[in-house]
């Protein structure tokens, strides 16, 4: 009896603290190849082992999961440095919106509350309603 206490304790424990999943990384060149495709592209610039960056990561993995078709992208900064510098990037985490010939229309550094990221991808990149 106590080892199945002990199993359920442990599994309950793993079920609890395990970690919800990030948006997956997408190199710095491949989002540069994917800006032409999309009318808007949004980049979350970041890094996996920053706590604002995996909290924005965790929330845009959702949205991307409900809309795969969605020009969303993760670049990851700390394997990626040079991504950092052309993106002009000084704070993480940062969300950049570029038009399709790469300029871009927006930006924003630090945590974007859901809400907020709902009105931005429906006024900026005139996505339909997360």
């Amino acid at each position: 009896m106590k080892k199945i206490v002990l199993i359920l304790g442990v599994l309950l424990s793993v079920t609890l603290f395990a970690e919800e999943a990030m948006l997956k990384e997408t190199k710095f060149t491949q989002v540069l190849q994917q800006i032409t495709k999309h009318k808007k592209t949004f980049i979350e610039v970041g890094s996996d082992s920053c706590h604002s960056c995996q909290k924005m990561g965790r929330l845009l993995y959702k949205i991307k999961q409900q809309h795969p078709e969605y020009p969303i992208y993760f670049v990851n900064v700390h394997k990626e440095r040079n991504a950092a510098y052309r993106l002009r990037v000084q704070m993480i985490p940062t969300q950049i919106i570029l038009d399709n010939k790469g300029y871009e229309i927006y930006r924003h550094v630090g945590i974007l509350p859901k809400k907020e990221i709902h009105t931005l991808f429906q006024q900026k990149l005139k996505l339909e309603k997360l």
